[in-house]
């Protein structure tokens, strides 16, 4: 061993896997990275003075006596204003073409908030869609994911939601990317003259699929940045988690460690908790709040991932193709946001309850006319009506391309109420049908 200006160099390798390799050292840290025959690797496993790494890019080519430098610290991020409106790689450096970011350097991957220093989530966060904000009303400090199919348009959703989501920053965490998912990003942030509250982490698929593990861990660090130091509202968008599960599995097959569920590392659910436990509403004002894109694969929830993931989160959205309108909507019976009764008619309009509750009960009489109309029973002439009400209810305000304020959804809402049905027939309380029925 020999040592270079505080970096300890050490070049006897006792053992090399696919994707780690295993030396006696001593004052290591855990995660702490080093560089092995030139690639970027980090500490995994200390077992005494038995250290093991695991490299970035796979250990091809390195030999027993390679040289291995520790770098004497974790992954960092150096946080400050200057995060905003930049792109960076999983490593925290710049890819825009633009300057080093100058600021301070924090650890990425820290402690989740102490529970003593949480304040129940009682802010409304708008996205402008209404299948969200209407029927599953989102909260400052909330965490909750987006299951979607791989084909559904989920990184256009993604890109949606932060350029209407009123909040001070929007951090987006994109992991196995193409590269056109990146451009599309880069070009509507752009484009929207937006980039100037959006700080964004790409991983594409081109970068080794390891490095996605560090995606969430540098978006969160640049949230809490904002959340804690400046009292922001903070939104952090990571897409796609299945992609993130999957790189967690490569890294722990390549460890020979046993697989769960469906391949995945038994300690799925713990990184997964750790990632979404860094949402909070903090007593300031600041707040993290998480949406993550979860694909599945066949439309299947009982996968490992989205399975855990349902246990963390307050919630889930869920997104499908309707076939009446040929567009993408928020599925109101399989989505559902657990905390929307904090902000639902406390922050938004006093009938917001009411009428969600109204729309999702016709919408569902809708669909019982649809099943007895596929097996040639005959319609009544409510029945008909709402089948005609489901479909303009879908295209006005399910569907992910409507732009609204959450004023402007109760109103439409009370307007198609109106053209299908008597008010007795929707069951709202008197006081609001003499209010907001449309005359």
């Amino acid at each position: 061993m020999a040592t270079k200006a505080f970096q300890k160099i050490y070049t006897k390798i006792s053992q090399i896997t696919k994707a780690t390799c295993t030396l006696k050292a001593t004052g290591v840290g855990a995660d702490e990275l080093a560089m092995v025959d030139g690639k970027l690797a980090q500490v995994v496993k200390i077992a005494g003075d038995e250290v093991t790494l695991q490299v970035f890019e796979g250990t091809g080519g390195i030999p027993t006596d390679a040289e291995v430098v520790f770098m004497g610290k974790a992954p960092t991020l150096k946080v400050s204003e200057q995060l905003a409106g930049r792109f960076f790689n999983a490593y925290g450096n710049p890819i825009d073409g633009g300057p080093e970011v100058e600021g301070v350097e924090v650890e990425i991957g820290g402690p989740s908030v102490n529970p003593v220093r949480r304040k129940q989530p009682s802010e409304l966060i708008a996205t402008g869609i209404a299948g969200i904000d209407l029927n599953n009303t989102l909260v400052s400090g909330q965490k909750i994911p987006f299951f979607a199919d791989p084909d559904q348009p989920f990184n256009q959703v993604m890109a949606m939601v932060a350029l209407r989501a009123q909040t001070d920053k929007i951090i987006l965490g994109g992991m196995g990317m193409t590269n056109d998912d990146y451009l599309y990003f880069k070009n509507v942030f752009s484009n929207a003259g937006a980039l100037d509250r959006i700080v964004s982490f790409m991983n594409t698929t081109e970068d080794p699929a390891v490095e996605r593990l560090l995606v969430p861990d540098m978006a969160l660090t640049a949230a809490e940045y904002f959340a804690v130091e400046k009292n922001e509202k903070v939104l952090v968008l990571l897409t796609d988690m299945t992609s993130y599960a999957d790189s967690l599995a490569i890294v722990s097959n390549r460890m020979d460690q046993i697989p769960s569920k469906d391949s995945m590392p038994g300690s799925l659910y713990s990184d997964l908790a750790k990632i979404y436990e860094k949402a909070v509403q903090f007593p300031s004002g600041g707040s993290i709040t998480i949406i993550a894109v979860t694909t599945l694969s066949g439309g299947d929830i009982t996968h490992a991932v989205p399975d855990n993931t349902g246990y963390i989160t307050e919630g889930q959205l869920f997104l499908r193709r309707d076939s009446d309108i040929g567009k993408v909507i928020v599925d109101p019976f399989r989505s559902l946001s657990r905390l929307k009764q904090l902000v639902a008619g406390k922050k938004t309009r006093k009938d917001h309850p009411q009428v969600m509750n109204a729309a999702v009960r016709l919408y569902a009489d809708a669909a019982n006319a649809k099943t007895k109309m596929e097996n040639g029973f005959d319609l009544t002439d409510y029945d008909n009506r709402t089948l005609s009400f489901a479909k303009d209810y879908a295209d006005k305000l399910l569907a992910i391309d409507v732009n609204l304020n959450t004023t402007e959804m109760l109103d439409v809402t009370w307007g198609l109420f109106a053209k299908y049905f008597k008010p007795e027939e929707v069951n709202i309380k008197k006081e609001l049908v003499d209010e907001f029925w449309t005359k």
